[in-house]
C-alpha cells in the first residue's frame, strides 16, 4: 500500500513505524510542517499500561523511550497555606521533543520517508495514496474538507492556559493553587527529564482578563506567573518554547468529538487519528496515550483483515468501532476533570477545607473512587476518613479504622441521622383510597431495619385529585393519618432510622394508570379533572388540564398545610416538598410547562412564586425542630427548559424561605426529554447547588455502591445520598454494603444479629477466592 501520514505528531509517526515494521514493502511517507527534529511543547504523561503496549508493538523504540522516562508515585497539593501529599498513583513523564525525536529516528531507520517543512493543505495533493492518515491535530485541514463525513463537534472551553517549562526538579505531580485579587490560578507541574518540569498555568477567562493577561506578550505572561507562583518556583525561571505563536501564548482548550472518522475521496481512503479525531483535556494527561493507541489499533486491524488496498475500508470500519468506545470513556473522564478545573475557584477553592479540597481534586475525573484511593494509599485515606468522621461529630476510636463517610452522622435542626443513606421515595401504587396498608408497613419497615439513616415513603398526595394514580398514598384524612402514625411508630421501634414524608400534587400528570398497566397512560374510567400551571397535556393522549385559578391555588395551599399538620402529629421526622418531575409545583418552575402571562409566569421569581407560597405555609406549620427538603428537577433535558443554573437560582430561593436541603433530581418534566444517563449522572447538580449556592443537598440517580456514596460525601458533592432501586432489590442495602467494604461495626437489628457473622464470613471467603 501507499500510505501518507499528514502530521508528524505521535499518531502519524507511530502508525507509520508500526505499518512499516509489519510490511516493509509498504511505501509510507510522513509529512510534517515543522523542521527536522524540531517540535514544541514540554513533557507528556504516560501510564504503565501504555508503556507495556508500546513494548509489545515495537520493543526497540519502546526501549529508547523508556530510557528517558521519569517515574513518580506521589501527588502533592499546595493550597491555602497547606502542603498535602498522597502516594501510589504511578505516573511516567517524558519530554515531548524527546519522544518525537525517538520516533523520527526509528522511522528513518526502517525506511519511512519523512518530509519536513511541508504544509499539506489537502489530501488531494497525494492522488497516488491508497490511505491518507489525517494526524494533523485539532485544527486539521483535512478534517475541515469533509465536514459531512467527519461531523466534527468542537467546543471551545472557557478557561485559559499557558504551557511553560522550568529547570527545577519536582518529586511529585504537583498542583499549586493561588488566590489573587481577581480570582484563582492553578499550576499543573510534573517532571519529564532529570532537570526540567512542565509548568502549565490555568485560570478562568474572567481572571485572565482582569489581570490584563490578554494584553501581555509571552515575556509579560511569564513574569506574571513567576510572581504568582514565586513560593513554589524558589527563584527558578519559567520558559516558553512556543515563540512561534502569534500574540498571546495563552490558549483555550478545544474539546473535539467527531461523528465519523473515515472518508473515501474518490481515490484514497482518509482516516482521522489523534487530535484530529478527538481531544482529551490535559487535566488527566491522556492526549498522547489516545494518539498512540489509535496507531496501535489501526495497525492491528490491518493485521486482522490483511495488508491490502482492497481491505482498507474494512480495517478503517473496525478501527473506528473499537476505538470509539475507549475514546469515549477517556473523554468522559477528561471532561469531568476539565470541568472541575473550570469551576474550581468559586465552587471548591473558596468553599472547601484543604483536606476535602484535596479529596475532591483526586477524584475529579470520577475514574478514581474511594476504595481505589484505599488501594493506592491506605494510610492517607484512613487519615482523611478520621478527619471527616471527627468533623461530622462521629465517635472515632483512637486506634482502628474510623467509620467511612457514608456511615458518619448528619444533623439537621433537631433531627440526627445515624448515617448519610436515604431510602429514596419510590412509588408503589399499592394503596386504596390513599391508605397505608400491610404492604406499606412491611415494605418500609424492612428498609427501616436495613440500616439507612432516613426512610421516605413514596410521594404522598395532599388531596384525592392530587394523586398520580388510584394507587397512590394520601394524607388528606384523619384515617390516613392514623396509618402514618402506625408506620412512624414501627420505624422508630425497630432501629435508628428516621421517617420522611414527601408531599406532592400530581398536577397534569394525574389520573393515570398504575405503572404496570401503562406508565403515564390516562385512566379509561374513574379519572378526575386536572389542573396545572398552563393547559398543556403531558402526552398527546393525556387529559388536558385547566390553568390554575387563584382559588385553585388557595385550596391547594391549604391542602398542603393540612397534610403537613397530619404528618407532624403522626410523628414523621422529615418532610420533603415535591417540586420536581413535572408534577404540579414543578409545572410552575419550568418554562416548558409554565406559559402564564400573569404574576405566576415569566422569569424565575414569577415562576417560583406559587411553589414558594406553598413552601412558606408548610414551613410555618411544620415543627421548627424538624427539617424540610425540596426535591427539584435540576435539568429538564429538553431545549428551552430549565438547566442547572436555573436550578441553582430556585435552590437559593427555597433556602432563603427556610428549606434545609435540596434533593437534586432531574427530568420527567416533558415527554420530549433526552436525558444523558450514566453512573452518578445527577450528582453534578447536587455538587453545583451545594458548593456554588451554599445549599445542603441530597444526591440521587444511579448511585448503587458504598464506593459511590463514600466518594460523593467525601468530596463534598452532596450531604446525603438517596438510593432507590438498590433498596428495592435489597432492603438491607446499607448493612450489606457496610459489610462488603469491611466497615467498622454497624448495628444490625438484634433479631437478625446471628446472621451477621456468617454474612461477613461469606464476603471474606469470596474476596479471598478472587
Amino acid at each position: 500500500m501507499r500510505i501518507v501520514c499528514i502530521g508528524g505528531g505521535p499518531a502519524g509517526l507511530y502508525f507509520a513505524l508500526l505499518m512499516k515494521l509489519r510490511r516493509p514493502e509498504h511505501a509510507i511517507t510522513v509529512v510534517e510542517r515543522n523542521r527536522p527534529y524540531d517540535t514544541f511543547g514540554w513533557g507528556v504523561v504516560f501510564s504503565d499500561a501504555m508503556m507495556r503496549a508500546m513494548k509489545a508493538a515495537d520493543p526497540i523504540s519502546a526501549a529508547d523511550i523508556g530510557y528517558a522516562f521519569n517515574h513518580w508515585d506521589d501527588i502533592e497539593l499546595l493550597f491555602k497555606g497547606t502542603r498535602q501529599r498522597t502516594t501510589g498513583h504511578g505516573f511516567i513523564g517524558i519530554g515531548r521533543k524527546y519522544l518525537l525525536n525517538v520516533l523520527q529516528r526509528r522511522c528513518e531507520q526502517i525506511g519511512v520517508e519523512l518530509v519536513f517543512e511541508r504544509e499539506a493543505a489537502s489530501d488531494l495533493e497525494y492522488p497516488d495514496a491508497d490511505l491518507i492518515v489525517a494526524s494533523d491535530g485539532v485544527n486539521s485541514r483535512i478534517r475541515e474538507r469533509y465536514p459531512e463525513s467527519f461531523r466534527p463537534d468542537i467546543d471551545m472551553r472557557p478557561n485559559r492556559y499557558i504551557w511553560l517549562g522550568v529547570k527545577k526538579q519536582f518529586d511529585a505531580f504537583t498542583f499549586d493553587f493561588r488566590r489573587t485579587e481577581h480570582g484563582w490560578l492553578q499550576a499543573h507541574i510534573y517532571k519529564f527529564d532529570r532537570e526540567t518540569a512542565t509548568f502549565i498555568v490555568e485560570t478562568t477567562e474572567e481572571t485572565w482578563r482582569a489581570h490584563g493577561l490578554d494584553e501581555l506578550d509571552t515575556d509579560g505572561s511569564i513574569a506574571f506567573c513567576e510572581r504568582v507562583f514565586a513560593e513554589t518556583l524558589q527563584g527558578a525561571k519559567l520558559m516558553s518554547n512556543a515563540r512561534h505563536l502569534r500574540g498571546s501564548a495563552w490558549l483555550s482548550f478545544n474539546r473535539l468529538i467527531c461523528g465519523g472518522w473515515r472518508h473515501f475521496n474518490g481515490r484514497s481512503h482518509v482516516v482521522l487519528m489523534g487530535d484530529a479525531a478527538h481531544t482529551a483535556h490535559f487535566a488527566i494527561g491522556s492526549g498522547t496515550k489516545l494518539a498512540l493507541d489509535d496507531a496501535i489499533e489501526l495497525a492491528k486491524q490491518f493485521d486482522a483483515v490483511g495488508h491490502d488496498a482492497a481491505r482498507i475500508g474494512d480495517a478503517l470500519a473496525a478501527y473506528e468501532d473499537l476505538r470509539r468506545i475507549d475514546v469515549a470513556r477517556i473523554q468522559n473522564a477528561a471532561r469531568n476533570a476539565m470541568e472541575w478545573f473550570e469551576v474550581v475557584g468559586h465552587r471548591y477553592a473558596d468553599t472547601l477545607e484543604p483536606e476535602q479540597f484535596f479529596y475532591s481534586m483526586l477524584t475529579r475525573s470520577q475514574r478514581i473512587s474511594h476504595e481505589n484511593l484505599r488501594l493506592r494509599d491506605p494510610l492517607w485515606l484512613e487519615g482523611f476518613e478520621r478527619w471527616f468522621a471527627k468533623r461530622s461529630g462521629a465517635l472515632v476510636p483512637a486506634k482502628g479504622r474510623p467509620p467511612p463517610p457514608m456511615l458518619t452522622p448528619y444533623r439537621v435542626r433537631g433531627v440526627a441521622l445515624s448515617n448519610r443513606i436515604v431510602v429514596s421515595p419510590m412509588a408503589m401504587y399499592s394503596a386504596k383510597d390513599g391508605l397505608i396498608n400491610d404492604f406499606h408497613v412491611a415494605h418500609l419497615g424492612a428498609r427501616a431495619m436495613g440500616g439507612a439513616g432516613l426512610v421516605f415513603a413514596e410521594m404522598t398526595c395532599v388531596s384525592p385529585d392530587a394523586r398520580i394514580t388510584p394507587g397512590c398514598l394520601g394524607l388528606w384524612s384523619d384515617e390516613q393519618a392514623s396509618g402514618w402514625k402506625r408506620l412512624a411508630d414501627l420505624v422508630h421501634s425497630v432501629g435508628a432510622a428516621k421517617l420522611g414524608v414527601q408531599l406532592g400534587h400530581a398536577g397534569r400528570k394525574g389520573a393515570t394508570k398504575v405503572a404496570w398497566e401503562g406508565m403515564d397512560q390516562p385512566l379509561e374510567t374513574g379519572a378526575w379533572p386536572l389542573f396545572s400551571a398552563s393547559p398543556l397535556p403531558y402526552l398527546l393522549n393525556s387529559q388536558t388540564p385547566r390553568a390554575m385559578s387563584r382559588a385553585d391555588m388557595e385550596r391547594v395551599r391549604e391542602d398542603f398545610v393540612a397534610a403537613a399538620r397530619r404528618a407532624a402529629e403522626a410523628g414523621v421526622d422529615w418532610l420533603e416538598l415535591h417540586c420536581a418531575h413535572g408534577y404540579l409545583l414543578s409545572s410552575f418552575l419550568s418554562p416548558l410547562t409554565n406559559q402564564r402571562d400573569d404574576e405566576y409566569g415569566g422569569g424565575h421569581e414569577a415562576r417560583a412564586r406559587f411553589p414558594l407560597e406553598v413552601f412558606s405555609v408548610v414551613r410555618a406549620v411544620w415543627p421548627e425542630d424538624r427539617p424540610i427538603s425540596v426535591r427539584l428537577s435540576c435539568h429538564d433535558w429538553a431545549e428551552g427548559g430549565n438547566m442547572p443554573d436555573d436550578a441553582l437560582i430556585f435552590a437559593e430561593m427555597f433556602k432563603q424561605a427556610g428549606a434545609d436541603l435540596v434533593d437534586c433530581s432531574s427530568g420527567q418534566v416533558t415527554n420530549t426529554q433526552r436525558p444523558i444517563y450514566g453512573r452518578l449522572f445527577q450528582t453534578p447538580f447536587a455538587d453545583k447547588i451545594r458548593n456554588e449556592g451554599d445549599v445542603a443537598t441530597i444526591a440521587v440517580g444511579a448511585i448503587s455502591e458504598a464506593d459511590h456514596v463514600n466518594s460523593i460525601i467525601s468530596a463534598g458533592r452532596a450531604d446525603l445520598c438517596a438510593i432507590a432501586r438498590p433498596h428495592l432489590a435489597d432492603p438491607a442495602w446499607t448493612l450489606h454494603e457496610a459489610a462488603r467494604i469491611g466497615a467498622p461495626i454497624v448495628p444490625w437489628p438484634r433479631q437478625y444479629a446471628s446472621a451477621r457473622a456468617q454474612y461477613e464470613a461469606n464476603i471474606a471467603r469470596i474476596g479471598a477466592a478472587s
